[in-house]
């Protein structure tokens, strides 16, 4: 049996690692964690593989207690993931292998606090490499899905929401992934920008930038979608 890589990491990452201000501290172990898992990336990017794994499921357990009302935790997190999803989507390991990984991960998704691994859901579909696997995801959460947004009771949530959408784009799965859409009842676009993707990716730029574009009341989400049209116009040519 292969031995586990030494990361230097998991010691500054146990639960209720940081402290009420424990911002600077943390973001600044994040980075090293991050040089940490690049650096392995070259020998052993499996190995890497199970690094990014490691990390983001310790994310929530360690960074739990420090107060993170001024967004600058966030933003090291984000940052950290889009260094870490990557190397997990292109570590060449086989199916089973992960299988594995995406179970620990989905547990790490319904244990996070804050959310602070939607990125990760975002990219589900992606992670799973395989697309048969993609559509065990997506037909392992769709029926819960469909039951609760049906229903429309207020606050009533779903865990791994996003990552089934994301199954469904990166599956084709488009007239599934908007009839679930359908039955919300109300825009929301980290939701419904998976249905934007699906009509840029279909070929259709103009409706996928009018759509887009009538989210455009979200003041919050504002940012993400102008970006989102930049790119597709881009890629579009």
């Amino acid at each position: 049996m292969k031995r586990p890589y030494p990361w230097q990491f998991r010691s500054r990452f146990r639960t209720n690692a940081y402290s009420w201000r424990g911002t600077s501290l943390a973001s600044k172990r994040l980075k090293e964690a991050v040089a940490e898992i690049k650096k392995a990336s070259k020998s052993d990017p499996v190995a890497a593989g199970d690094g990014c794994i490691a990390l983001m499921e310790r994310l929530w357990p360690a960074l739990q207690s420090i107060d993170s009302s001024s967004g600058a935790l966030g933003n090291a997190v984000n940052r950290t993931l889009d260094a870490l999803l990557p190397i997990l989507i292109a570590a060449p390991c086989d199916r089973e292998l992960r299988v594995k990984w995406l179970e620990r991960l989905y547990e790490a998704v319904c244990d996070d606090g804050v959310q602070y691994l939607t990125p990760v859901e975002e990219h589900w579909g992606e992670m799973c490499v395989f697309p048969e696997l993609a559509n065990e995801w997506a037909d392992r959460i769709l029926p819960l899905l469909r039951e609760v947004w049906a229903a429309r009771r207020p606050g009533a949530h779903v865990r791994g929401d996003t990552l089934c959408l994301s199954c469904l784009l990166e599956t084709r799965r488009y007239k599934e992934l908007e009839e679930v859409l359908s039955l919300r009842g109300m825009s929301f676009w980290p939701d419904d920008q998976f249905m934007a993707e699906a009509m840029a990716r279909d070929g259709r730029i103009d409706e996928a930038i009018a759509y887009a574009e009538s989210h455009h009341d979200e003041h919050y989400e504002r940012p993400g979608i102008i970006a989102f049209c930049e790119r597709i116009l881009l890629e579009a040519g």
